[in-house]
């Protein structure tokens, strides 16, 4: 079937059905994908499948990407480009794919940056670059050090950065946590890993998606702990972070045995925890 394809041309309405047909198990939105898959493929709208359905298209690059996306390799990574907030950004294997629940971290942050006046931020694990450029966008005086410890987010980043031109306000580096950051900071934000080790993830994810980005240790929360230890030891202000959804009592005890001034959770769009925002003083440690 596949072979005889290659060599045979389809109407756009044809190829629609067949291409949902063959992602029915491989994806919840079959439709909807097969739909966006032949948009990249033509470089065309979906609107302008209604209105040229009849229209014969060459089927062979249509038919490479429906067989890697019903292989469960990531819509983001196929296309290269991962729509975030706002923005749409560059994204490859190696680079975690932003999830539409950071957006909420996002806009938390922003609340704490816009009512504390806040010009200096770190970020832990930029990935694409989603946290900083869309804070660098909202706030033109912010400035953010952006780290991770692997090479391909980190260029990745510096295209997404270049693209949206807040290269003044961004600078990244090479760092595990904030270890390479010694300027005065006064907020830390992280999507950091923090999965356990053997936790089952679906085969788009665990297989495609990098390892270092997604698992936080063997309990998963690891990670997590060593980040609210570093931030509290530098002296830093605010502490906002994403967290698996059984997470929050753990890191509510540990938080309580540290000491803070507040510790607040969040909820994700399915009602999860999935986040916190930590304030660890009145007063920023400058130094």
């Amino acid at each position: 079937m596949v072979f005889l394809l290659l060599w045979i041309k389809m109407t756009i309405k044809e190829a629609l059905i067949w291409g949902q047909s063959e992602l029915i198990e491989a994806c919840e939105r079959p439709q909807y994908e097969a739909e966006l898959l032949l948009c990249y493929a033509l470089q065309k709208d979906r609107m302008y499948f209604v209105t040229h359905d009849t229209e014969e298209i060459d089927f062979k690059l249509y038919e490479t990407l429906i067989a890697r996306r019903k292989k469960n390799e990531p819509y983001e990574y196929i296309v290269g480009e991962a729509s975030f907030y706002d923005i749409h950004l560059n994204v490859e294997e190696g680079v975690l794919i932003p999830r539409p629940e950071t957006e909420i971290l996002i806009d938390l942050v922003a609340d704490i940056i816009e009512k504390e006046n806040i010009t200096s931020i770190a970020e832990i694990g930029v990935g694409t670059g989603a946290i900083s450029i869309v804070l660098a966008r909202k706030f033109p005086n912010l400035q953010s050090i952006a780290t991770d410890i692997c090479d391909a987010p980190l260029r990745v980043a510096q295209l997404n950065i270049n693209k949206y031109q807040v290269d003044e306000q961004i600078e990244l580096r090479k760092s595990n946590l904030i270890d390479e950051v010694s300027e005065p900071i006064e907020l830390v934000v992280s999507n950091p890993p923090y999965i356990a080790e053997d936790f089952l993830l679906e085969s788009n994810v665990v297989d495609y998606e990098p390892k270092e980005a997604l698992f936080g240790g063997r309990v998963g929360d690891e990670l997590l702990k060593q980040i609210i230890l570093d931030v509290k030891q530098r002296g830093i202000k605010w502490l906002a972070c994403e967290m698996g959804y059984d997470q929050k009592i753990p890191l509510s005890a540990f938080v309580n045995e540290l000491g803070v001034k507040s510790i607040q959770f969040y909820k994700d769009f399915a009602g999860f925890d999935r986040g916190f925002i930590i304030c660890f003083t009145d007063e920023l440690n400058s130094e």
